[in-house]
């Protein structure tokens, strides 16, 4: 059995989680520069067994995709060239960010920690990565 990565999906940072070899527990990785992602994964996932990647695949309220999705259709079409072997989920990512500032605040982290953004995303990754977990609101791509 392997990983399971999470991926929030940003236009200058992405956020990376990542569940362990039993894939029970989610947890948050790092941040990166996004037009560093697709190296990053390529190491990562050369150093690791992973069986599936999770992307946060963002709408809007009324399930339109939203604006940022431009960007990600032709990462997710990258990724499914180079990582031929690996399944690619889609998961809806509404309200990821405030759950993630909330669980930030409730979990006690300073105030200036809190107001790092990739703490944010890295956190939002995790919570993407849960919610497929549970089987929640995902599509395979």
């Amino acid at each position: 059995m392997g990983r399971l990565i999470a991926i929030d999906y940003g236009k200058k940072r992405t956020g990376l989680a990542v569940t362990d070899i039993d894939q029970i527990i989610a947890s948050p990785l790092t941040t990166i520069a996004t037009n560093e992602l697709e190296a990053f994964l390529r190491d990562y996932i050369s150093n690791e067994k992973v069986d599936a990647i999770i992307v946060g695949y963002p709408t809007k309220m009324n399930n339109q995709p939203s604006d940022i999705v431009k960007q990600i259709d032709p990462f997710l079409n990258r990724l499914r060239k180079i990582f031929r072997d690996i399944d690619i989920h889609l998961v809806d990512e509404r309200f990821t960010s405030t759950i993630a500032q909330r669980a930030m605040i409730e979990g006690g982290m300073k105030k200036s920690d809190r107001r790092k953004k990739e703490n944010i995303d890295k956190i939002s990754a995790s919570l993407i990565l849960q919610s497929f977990m549970q089987g929640s609101n995902f599509n395979n791509y």
